[in-house]
């Protein structure tokens, strides 16, 4: 348990969050008059700061600080690839799919799905995004959230996340996308002060990076500062299976997910939101150092009696149960005062993660079920479906909780389900945004036998874990079933040649190199030169943690 100090600055920061929220909904909404675009995309005003501080707000959840460095104490800097690999999938947001989705003037991806081939591909992917927004976005962060607040305070997990996520249901559903974004904002801040902190509280216990490498070394334990590892690695994702199978996961997740992508939508300009997504991509660097390195410090803590792990208990292998590394690092490295602002920091990834999903759920009803079936709709009823449609959402996601909580490892659940469901959906966004002859009906064809394929390989992988198929690294599997879903979609789209509409004809490019000769802001605010520089940097880190 802890001190009352601590609990008071998190249950001040929870208020906070919630007036700021309130306050932009409300002022934003005596401005607009109740717009639906306004509500769903902010009025398509949001600037490259807020934009990239959203993406990232939305995409680093209590999962990836508790996950990720549950990681870091199990293997090392190696699931650091996520995070680092992301910048290879946002400069592809920002050079080859911002053009598309802001000149289109789509409110949701389904929306784009329509325009570049038909009507029953918009239908596959609204459920398709619902429900992978539903289960990854809002129940695994749930999740997570849970177990940090019962760790801390001795909290029913359930009862604690309720209450959590009826705060964060009421400013997002009053809001929109605005107080989504504002929120999100100022939550981005906190948590990397919080992630800042712990990082040097743990550097500065084991007294340096030297000293943490030489216990690695007398452990045998030095691969852990490796991100790049060989084949038959016992972690199951090889240097090769990082290379191919996290673009396939990526590219889904960064260019083809409403929940992510939908900051970009309501960018004001082409440049902001190409410019926002690369300022994601920057930020994406920190994880690695303030997530996960972190983790790999409490293994050395560990090793070197100076973290006492004895409360986490032993895993069905009799090794240390490192689901609830963070937050005791928390409790025992740091003082009253700063436990409070690492509560604050672990709770704003929780809200900003559900808020966004929320907001994504409600935007994709509204727009994609509610209107397309009542195409004379007023702005107050799709926002009223909006609304909800966000609430039966955090009801349903609660009720994954008890099935969720199976995993071992959140992250790799996380993974595992998104590498069976990824695959025909970044397929047909790549293939349709890259080949002109990508037809609707090799699109629909794609999306249905692909996504039953992913179900299939995911059950016999659960149902039969010892089958050659449970054998392959999901990262592989998802690479595999790319490769099907492309032979499927080549194959289909010369059986039933495409047929171009006047909207379709524009939603391709011609040539790689045609995004590139988009208008760009001059100096360091060019969308060139910010995706070079992106590049240098990782390769660069890559090199160095190879």
């Amino acid at each position: 348990m802890l001190s009352s100090i601590d609990l008071s600055i998190a249950l001040l920061y929870i208020l906070f969050i919630l007036l700021v929220g309130l306050w932009t909904g409300i002022r934003q909404r005596k401005k607009s008059l109740n717009s639906a675009d306004d509500y769903f995309l902010a009025g398509k005003s949001l600037k490259w700061p807020a934009i990239g501080l959203a993406l990232f707000a939305t995409n680093i959840s209590t999962v990836h600080l508790v996950s990720l460095a549950q990681s870091g104490f199990d293997t090392g800097l190696l699931n650091g690839n996520f995070e680092w690999m992301a910048a290879f999938t946002l400069i592809l947001l920002a050079l080859f799919f911002v053009p598309f989705y802001l000149k289109s003037g789509v409110a949701t991806l389904p929306d784009f799905l329509e325009r570049r081939y038909d009507r029953s591909s918009r239908e596959w992917l609204t459920m398709i995004s619902i429900v992978s927004a539903i289960v990854i976005h809002i129940a695994f962060s749930m999740l997570a959230g849970g177990i940090v607040l019962k760790t801390l305070f001795g909290f029913d997990m359930y009862v604690s996340i309720t209450a959590i996520c009826l705060v964060t249901g009421l400013y997002t559903i009053i809001g929109g996308l605005r107080a989504v974004v504002v929120t999100e904002s100022i939550q981005t801040v906190v948590l990397l002060i919080g992630a800042f902190i712990i990082s040097y509280a743990a550097f500065d216990k084991m007294g340096g990076w030297a000293p943490m490498k030489e216990n690695l070394a007398l452990e045998g334990e030095l691969s852990k500062l490796s991100m790049l590892r060989p084949s038959g690695d016992a972690s199951g994702m090889p240097w090769y299976a990082v290379f191919l199978g996290y673009p396939i996961l990526g590219i889904w997740y960064w260019c083809a997910d409403q929940t992510i992508v939908q900051r970009v939508l309501g960018a004001k300009s082409e440049n902001h939101g190409r410019v926002g997504a690369l300022f994601c991509g920057f930020i994406k660097i920190l994880p690695v150092f303030i997530f996960v390195l972190p983790g790999l410090f409490a293994f050395t803590l560990y090793k070197t009696g100076q973290l006492d792990l004895s409360t986490l208990g032993l895993d069905a292998a009799g090794n240390v149960n490192s689901k609830g590394i963070y937050t005791l690092m928390i409790t025992q490295l740091l003082p009253s005062g700063l436990i409070g602002v690492l509560v604050a920091a672990l709770l704003s990834g929780l809200m900003s993660q559900i808020s966004g999903a929320l907001n994504s759920i409600s935007t994709m009803v509204s727009y994609d079920i509610y209107k397309q079936r009542k195409p004379q709709a007023s702005d107050k009823q799709l926002i009223w479906a909006g609304k909800v449609s966000a609430v039966l959402a955090m009801i349903f996601s609660l009720a994954l909780l008890p099935l969720l909580d199976k995993y071992e490892s959140i992250f790799n659940g996380i993974n595992d389900v998104i590498a069976h469901i990824a695959p025909p959906i970044t397929c047909v966004f790549v293939v349709g945004v890259f080949w002109e002859k990508a037809s609707a009906k090799s699109a629909k064809l794609t999306l249905w036998i692909g996504s039953a394929l992913g179900v299939i390989i995911f059950a016999i992988n659960k149902l039969v874990p010892e089958s050659w198929i449970g054998q392959v690294p999901f990262m592989m599997m998802a690479f595999y079933l790319f490769l099907v879903c492309v032979a499927i979609q080549i194959v289909t789209s010369y059986w039933y040649p495409v047929v171009h509409t006047a909207q379709s004809r524009e939603l391709y490019w011609r040539n790689p190199l045609e995004p590139l000769k988009g208008a760009a802001w001059k100096g360091l605010g060019n969308y060139r030169l910010l995706s070079g520089l992106l590049l240098f940097i990782v390769f660069i880190l890559y090199g160095i943690f190879k």
